[in-house]
Protein backbone atom coordinates (compact mmCIF):
# COMPACT_ATOMS: atom_id res chain seq x y z
CA UNK A 1 0.00 0.00 0.00
CA UNK A 2 2.56 1.96 0.76
CA UNK A 3 5.00 2.40 -2.42
CA UNK A 4 2.06 2.46 -4.71
CA UNK A 5 0.42 5.40 -2.15
CA UNK A 6 4.65 7.38 -3.24
CA UNK A 7 4.49 6.34 -6.43
CA UNK A 8 1.13 7.67 -7.61
CA UNK A 9 2.06 11.03 -5.96
CA UNK A 10 6.00 11.46 -7.01
CA UNK A 11 5.15 13.85 -9.86
CA UNK A 12 3.09 16.07 -7.33
CA UNK A 13 5.56 16.14 -4.87
CA UNK A 14 8.39 17.13 -7.65
CA UNK A 15 6.32 20.18 -9.31
CA UNK A 16 5.11 21.24 -5.90
CA UNK A 17 8.07 21.47 -3.47
CA UNK A 18 10.95 20.10 -6.42
CA UNK A 19 12.73 23.95 -5.30
CA UNK A 20 12.41 23.69 -1.17
CA UNK A 21 15.47 22.49 0.18
CA UNK A 22 15.06 19.51 1.21
CA UNK A 23 13.78 17.85 -1.80
CA UNK A 24 16.22 19.55 -4.15
CA UNK A 25 19.02 18.21 -1.82
CA UNK A 26 17.63 14.78 -2.51
CA UNK A 27 16.81 15.29 -6.12
CA UNK A 28 20.69 16.31 -6.30
CA UNK A 29 22.07 13.31 -5.29
CA UNK A 30 19.41 11.50 -7.50
CA UNK A 31 21.11 13.36 -10.59
CA UNK A 32 24.36 12.45 -8.78
CA UNK A 33 23.45 8.62 -9.26
CA UNK A 34 21.91 8.44 -12.53
CA UNK A 35 22.97 11.68 -14.32
CA UNK A 36 21.36 12.75 -17.55
CA UNK A 37 18.44 11.21 -16.79
CA UNK A 38 15.25 12.77 -16.01
CA UNK A 39 14.83 12.44 -11.88
CA UNK A 40 11.36 11.43 -11.76
CA UNK A 41 11.75 8.82 -14.53
CA UNK A 42 15.06 7.40 -12.43
CA UNK A 43 12.72 7.51 -9.03
CA UNK A 44 9.69 5.55 -10.84
CA UNK A 45 12.45 2.93 -11.99
CA UNK A 46 13.50 2.24 -8.65
CA UNK A 47 10.04 2.00 -6.91
CA UNK A 48 9.16 -0.47 -9.84
CA UNK A 49 12.47 -2.65 -9.32
CA UNK A 50 11.93 -1.73 -4.72
CA UNK A 51 15.33 0.05 -5.10
CA UNK A 52 17.21 0.61 -1.87
CA UNK A 53 18.91 3.82 -2.34
CA UNK A 54 18.18 6.45 0.05
CA UNK A 55 17.29 9.66 -1.62
CA UNK A 56 14.27 7.61 -3.18
CA UNK A 57 13.41 6.41 0.26
CA UNK A 58 13.72 10.23 1.54
CA UNK A 59 11.08 11.22 -0.71
CA UNK A 60 9.31 8.83 -0.14
CA UNK A 61 9.13 9.65 3.90
CA UNK A 62 7.62 13.00 2.69
CA UNK A 63 4.85 11.57 0.64
CA UNK A 64 4.18 9.41 3.69
CA UNK A 65 4.12 12.22 5.99
CA UNK A 66 1.88 13.69 4.17
CA UNK A 67 -0.53 10.87 4.12
CA UNK A 68 -0.15 10.05 7.98
CA UNK A 69 -0.98 13.76 8.31
CA UNK A 70 -4.20 13.98 6.98
CA UNK A 71 -5.29 10.62 8.41
CA UNK A 72 -5.21 9.09 4.69
CA UNK A 73 -2.37 6.67 5.76
CA UNK A 74 -2.14 4.54 8.82
CA UNK A 75 1.05 2.19 10.04
CA UNK A 76 0.18 -1.63 9.65
CA UNK A 77 1.07 -4.03 12.36
CA UNK A 78 0.74 -7.48 13.06
CA UNK A 79 -1.62 -7.68 16.35
CA UNK A 80 1.13 -9.53 17.81
CA UNK A 81 3.52 -6.90 17.81
CA UNK A 82 2.24 -4.12 20.04
CA UNK A 83 1.78 -6.06 22.61
CA UNK A 84 4.99 -7.73 22.59
CA UNK A 85 7.08 -4.25 22.29
CA UNK A 86 5.50 -2.65 25.05
CA UNK A 87 5.77 -5.71 27.34
CA UNK A 88 9.48 -5.83 26.75
CA UNK A 89 10.10 -2.15 26.33
CA UNK A 90 8.29 -1.86 30.12
CA UNK A 91 10.80 -4.34 31.62
CA UNK A 92 14.41 -2.60 29.74
CA UNK A 93 14.53 -4.52 26.94
CA UNK A 94 16.32 -2.10 24.95
CA UNK A 95 14.74 -2.21 21.11
CA UNK A 96 15.50 -0.44 18.08
CA UNK A 97 14.64 -0.35 13.91
CA UNK A 98 17.08 -1.02 10.75
CA UNK A 99 14.91 -0.82 8.10
CA UNK A 100 15.33 0.15 4.16
CA UNK A 101 13.08 2.71 4.93
CA UNK A 102 14.34 6.22 6.16
CA UNK A 103 14.42 7.12 9.38
CA UNK A 104 11.28 9.72 9.30
CA UNK A 105 9.54 6.81 7.26
CA UNK A 106 9.92 4.51 10.12
CA UNK A 107 8.94 7.19 12.97
CA UNK A 108 5.56 7.97 10.53
CA UNK A 109 4.35 4.30 10.40
CA UNK A 110 4.95 3.78 13.96
CA UNK A 111 4.07 6.73 15.10
CA UNK A 112 0.64 6.33 13.48
CA UNK A 113 0.24 2.48 13.61
CA UNK A 114 -3.08 0.69 14.08
CA UNK A 115 -2.34 -0.18 17.84
CA UNK A 116 -1.31 3.60 18.60
CA UNK A 117 2.05 5.42 18.61
CA UNK A 118 5.13 3.08 19.35
CA UNK A 119 7.74 5.06 18.93
CA UNK A 120 8.62 5.74 22.45
CA UNK A 121 9.26 2.17 22.55
CA UNK A 122 12.15 2.52 20.20
CA UNK A 123 15.47 3.51 21.08
CA UNK A 124 17.19 4.04 18.45
CA UNK A 125 16.14 3.99 14.28
CA UNK A 126 18.55 3.45 11.46
CA UNK A 127 18.20 3.37 7.55
CA UNK A 128 20.44 2.69 4.89
CA UNK A 129 22.96 5.52 5.96
CA UNK A 130 24.26 3.04 8.38
CA UNK A 131 24.71 0.88 5.04
CA UNK A 132 23.24 -2.07 3.17
CA UNK A 133 21.14 -4.64 5.31
CA UNK A 134 22.97 -7.04 3.56
CA UNK A 135 26.23 -6.22 3.94
CA UNK A 136 28.22 -7.42 7.51
CA UNK A 137 29.64 -3.95 7.74
CA UNK A 138 26.44 -2.67 8.23
CA UNK A 139 25.73 -4.53 11.81
CA UNK A 140 28.83 -3.96 13.01
CA UNK A 141 28.56 -0.34 12.69
CA UNK A 142 24.57 -1.42 14.06
CA UNK A 143 26.55 -2.51 17.22
CA UNK A 144 28.71 0.59 17.61
CA UNK A 145 25.79 2.95 17.54
CA UNK A 146 23.90 0.43 20.22
CA UNK A 147 26.65 0.44 22.91
CA UNK A 148 26.59 -2.72 22.98
CA UNK A 149 28.66 -6.44 21.35
CA UNK A 150 27.20 -7.57 18.50
CA UNK A 151 26.52 -10.77 20.43
CA UNK A 152 24.28 -9.37 22.97
CA UNK A 153 21.87 -8.35 19.62
CA UNK A 154 18.94 -10.26 18.27
CA UNK A 155 18.36 -8.87 14.72
CA UNK A 156 14.78 -10.57 13.21
CA UNK A 157 14.06 -9.98 9.34
CA UNK A 158 11.53 -12.09 7.27
CA UNK A 159 14.61 -11.94 4.62
CA UNK A 160 17.31 -14.62 4.83
CA UNK A 161 20.74 -12.73 3.65
CA UNK A 162 19.95 -10.03 5.93
CA UNK A 163 19.95 -12.29 8.71
CA UNK A 164 22.79 -13.37 7.01
CA UNK A 165 24.94 -10.63 7.16
CA UNK A 166 23.99 -10.28 10.49
CA UNK A 167 24.90 -13.45 11.64
CA UNK A 168 28.30 -12.58 9.63
CA UNK A 169 29.21 -9.62 12.02
CA UNK A 170 28.42 -11.70 15.12
CA UNK A 171 24.48 -10.85 16.22
CA UNK A 172 22.32 -13.82 17.24
CA UNK A 173 19.28 -13.95 14.14
CA UNK A 174 15.76 -15.00 14.67
CA UNK A 175 13.48 -15.61 10.85
CA UNK A 176 10.04 -14.01 11.25
CA UNK A 177 8.07 -16.91 9.18
CA UNK A 178 4.61 -15.60 9.09
CA UNK A 179 1.88 -17.62 7.47
CA UNK A 180 0.18 -14.51 6.07
CA UNK A 181 3.37 -13.28 3.96
CA UNK A 182 4.79 -16.46 2.56
CA UNK A 183 8.06 -16.05 3.93
CA UNK A 184 10.13 -19.72 3.01
CA UNK A 185 11.86 -20.58 5.96
CA UNK A 186 15.68 -20.74 6.10
CA UNK A 187 17.54 -23.54 7.68
CA UNK A 188 20.57 -21.79 9.01
CA UNK A 189 18.87 -19.35 11.06
CA UNK A 190 16.39 -19.88 14.47
CA UNK A 191 12.48 -19.51 13.11
CA UNK A 192 9.77 -17.83 14.76
CA UNK A 193 5.91 -17.98 13.16
CA UNK A 194 5.04 -14.36 15.30
CA UNK A 195 6.57 -12.37 18.22
CA UNK A 196 5.65 -14.24 20.93
CA UNK A 197 7.09 -17.46 19.33
CA UNK A 198 10.22 -14.62 19.48
CA UNK A 199 9.47 -14.17 23.14
CA UNK A 200 9.61 -18.25 23.76
CA UNK A 201 12.77 -18.76 22.01
CA UNK A 202 15.12 -15.92 23.83
CA UNK A 203 13.18 -16.51 26.89
CA UNK A 204 11.46 -13.46 27.14
CA UNK A 205 8.03 -12.43 28.62
CA UNK A 206 4.87 -13.16 26.16
CA UNK A 207 1.52 -10.52 27.21
CA UNK A 208 -0.99 -12.07 28.54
Amino acid sequence: MLFPYARDRMAELLAAHGAEPAVAAELAEVRRLVPGQPELDTLLHWIDTDAKITPLKSLQGMIWNQGYADGSLRGDVYPDVAPCLRLWSSIGVRLAVFSSGSVPAQKLIFGHSVAGDLTGLFGGFFDTRVGGKRDPDSYGRLSIALGLPAAEVLFLSDVEAELDAAAAAGMRTCQLVRAEDGTVATDRHAVAEDFRAVARLVQLPVPA
